[in-house]
């Protein structure tokens, strides 16, 4: 079994990654840390976990961290920059669930997240944790890690996962004449635990609605995955789900993209593109996704439609933002790292209702 510490387990995050370990075939939780929870059991914060032991929350410098083989982060964004450094120097691979080491460029981090990086030299090497497009990376890390080496895997966010699974073969393909937009749907839960204003139940109920346009830290990730630097529109909505997001992404088409053969054609593009994809289903042309066939799995489902009128290509893609986007990717991307089957404790379907 290989060790694994969860370090802001008692955030939405973090339970999900108990939830799926819980059902992982190699996977044993040794420690999971919350500052705020410290000594209560988790059983007694979340329910789900009743009848399932009686671990308790620890702090998050809880020593045991460093008896681990890999420590997922669930963690604020510039919180996991006080954690990494250490842990990957005691040969710890690490799976960061924030943004801390997205990004390529210290300075666009420092310009979209308000803090200076602490830990520019490990930018470098950390492998991005987008399985689907970013998989050579990860295949290195895995030679690596095989070699003995700890990895740091800065796995993709919610929003940056859906967007770029419905945009990237276009792009790869050369169809694309940007620039482009993405109208992107998010529960609640891609807030995070604690509430706000506009997370209460009184504000978001009944309620939806367009937020930090032109500004949302997922902007220049996005623009990282896809090479669209200053060439995206972004305009993400919060709407009164507990879990799912949807992304709709507009691909104004080239004149090279006529030799697709249309939107039959462009279809197959995209199945060719996502062939050995574990996780992906690309649907019949004009069939368009729906959150509530994904939520709860590691599956991303994805539609596309033509608008003539316009020659747009319209991408959709629909994921669960705490598995998928965030808690599942984790997983998947530890698995392909430490040479597991990449489905493994991931292959449950979505739930029905």
């Amino acid at each position: 079994m290989v060790k694994v510490g969860i370090i802001g387990a008692a955030g939405f995050t973090g339970a999900e990654l108990m939830r799926l370990i819980q059902s992982h075939p190699a996977f044993e939780l040794h420690v999971a840390t919350s500052d705020s929870q410290v000594g209560k059991t988790i059983a007694s914060t979340n329910p789900t976990f009743i009848g399932l032991g009686e671990m308790c929350f620890s702090a998050h410098d809880d020593a045991r961290l460093f008896e681990c083989d890999a420590v997922f982060l669930a963690v604020p964004h510039t919180v996991s920059l006080d954690f990494t450094p250490s842990l990957l120097s005691k040969g710890i691979s690490v799976f960061d669930l924030s943004a801390d080491y997205r990004l390529q460029n210290a300075e666009v981090y420092e310009q979209w997240y308000g803090k200076a990086h602490t830990s520019v030299d490990l930018l470098a090497s950390a492998v991005f944790g987008l399985p689907e497009l970013k998989r050579a990376e990860l295949l290195g890390a895995q030679a690596r890690f095989a070699e003995g080496e700890a990895v740091l895997v800065a796995c993709a966010g919610c929003y940056p996962t859906a967007s770029s699974l419905a945009a990237y073969p276009a792009l790869a393909a050369g169809m694309v004449a940007p620039p482009i937009i993405i109208d992107a749907i998010s529960g609640i839960t891609g807030a995070g635990k604690a509430a706000s204003e506009r997370t209460h139940f009184c504000f978001a109920n009944e309620n939806l609605e367009a937020y930090n346009i032109g500004a949302h830290r997922h902007t220049p990730e996005i623009e990282q995955i896809l090479g669209l630097e200053g060439k995206l529109v972004f305009s993400p909505h919060l709407a009164p789900l507990n879990r799912g997001l949807l992304a709709t992404v507009y691909l104004p088409l080239a004149q090279s993209a006529k030799t697709f053969g249309g939107l039959d054609g462009i279809t197959e593009c995209y199945r060719d593109f996502y062939r050995d994809a574990l996780f992906v289903e690309v649907l019949a042309a004009k069939i368009l996704p729906r959150t509530a066939s994904v939520v709860k799995s590691n599956r991303a489902h994805i539609g596309l439609a033509l608008q003539e009128s316009t020659n747009t290509l319209v991408a959709v893609a629909a994921i669960d933002n705490l598995c998928k986007g965030a808690s599942g990717q984790a997983i998947q991307c530890a698995n392909i790292v430490f040479g597991f089957a990449e489905d493994a404790g991931l292959e449950a379907p979505a739930c029905y209702v």
